[in-house]
């Protein structure tokens, strides 16, 4: 088992595959995952020649189930130590949904020459709730609904979310992969039921509006507009415009959970942003389902 033990006593579980002098890419998770759900992305880019990391956030899968914690400073404050203990310099950082927006506070507070480009997907900033400053975003009923389901019963509720909208399963002529239903209630279920039911506030109410006018790195936008988890115009097109130097990719019909059902779609995009070698048009939208 790869660890660190954070300042506070945490034992934060990460993975790191590939050669050390190799540019690193960092994989943040989103709720209620782990490191896992990044398997297919790391397996590509160790294939590309980078380094590849990804972590377990404190209360998800094999990382400490802390008491305390279980909100987005001291999640940033983890990937902050674990960047130091690795030493990971002009890394890419890559987060997904609840990790998006971890990257976000992480680049934009990064010492320099940690970062090179980072990139979002499905992410949840600017903010997901709704409020005065935010009236696109989601009632606080719905995230308080997470948070009955949640300490109603979990494993129902994990299921639920992840044969259902997360990875656009309950729409008509999906192709359901029973794997991946059951890899993503084995990643929840690992987790602890006080971080995942805190986090739920992490994901929903933290507003990241200053991280991403603070950034100064170029950052690749990936959103898709039928998003059932974090929709799509309270999010990717909002976020681009806070950006300094943003390019939002627009996929038309792909799920939240893309990463694992079209890596095949995902990763050659990020890759071309990596290398530079991306179209680079703002907004561009691609229907990305191969007829």
């Amino acid at each position: 088992m790869t660890h660190i033990t954070t300042q506070d006593g945490t034992t934060i579980f990460y993975k790191d595959w590939g050669p050390r002098d190799a540019q690193p890419i960092m994989f943040h998770h989103g709720w209620p995952l782990s490191a896992d759900d990044w398997d297919s992305q790391m397996l590509f880019f160790l294939a590309e020649g980078f380094r590849v990391i990804a972590h377990d956030r404190r209360g998800h899968g094999r990382s400490t189930q802390t008491s305390d914690g279980n909100e987005m400073d001291t999640y940033v404050a983890d990937v902050a130590e674990l960047t130091a203990a690795l030493d990971l310099r002009n890394a890419i950082h890559i987060g997904h949904s609840t990790g998006g927006g971890e990257v976000a506070r992480y680049v934009a507070r990064a010492a320099p020459g940690r970062v090179t480009k980072a990139i979002l997907v499905d992410a949840v900033p600017p903010v997901m709730v709704k409020k005065e400053s935010n009236p696109g975003g989601l009632p606080i009923e719905v995230f308080d609904q997470f948070r009955a389901a949640l300490a109603a019963n979990r494993a129902q509720f994990y299921l639920d979310v992840a044969s259902g909208p997360f990875y656009g399963f309950n729409r008509p002529g999906a192709k359901v992969s029973q794997g991946l239903i059951q890899n993503w209630w084995r990643q929840g279920m690992m987790g602890s039921a006080k971080g995942h039911y805190e986090c739920i506030k992490a994901f929903s109410e933290t507003d990241f509006t200053e991280d991403l006018k603070a950034i100064d790195v170029p950052v690749l936008v990936i959103h898709s507009e039928d998003d059932q988890i974090v929709p799509y115009a309270d999010a990717g097109p909002l976020t681009v415009k806070l950006l300094k130097n943003g390019t939002l990719k627009t996929y038309k019909d792909l799920p939240h959970g893309l990463l694992s059902t079209h890596p095949e779609i995902l990763n050659p995009d990020m890759l071309a942003f990596i290398r530079g070698t991306e179209a680079g048009e703002e907004n561009l939208i691609v229907n990305a389902i191969p007829a």
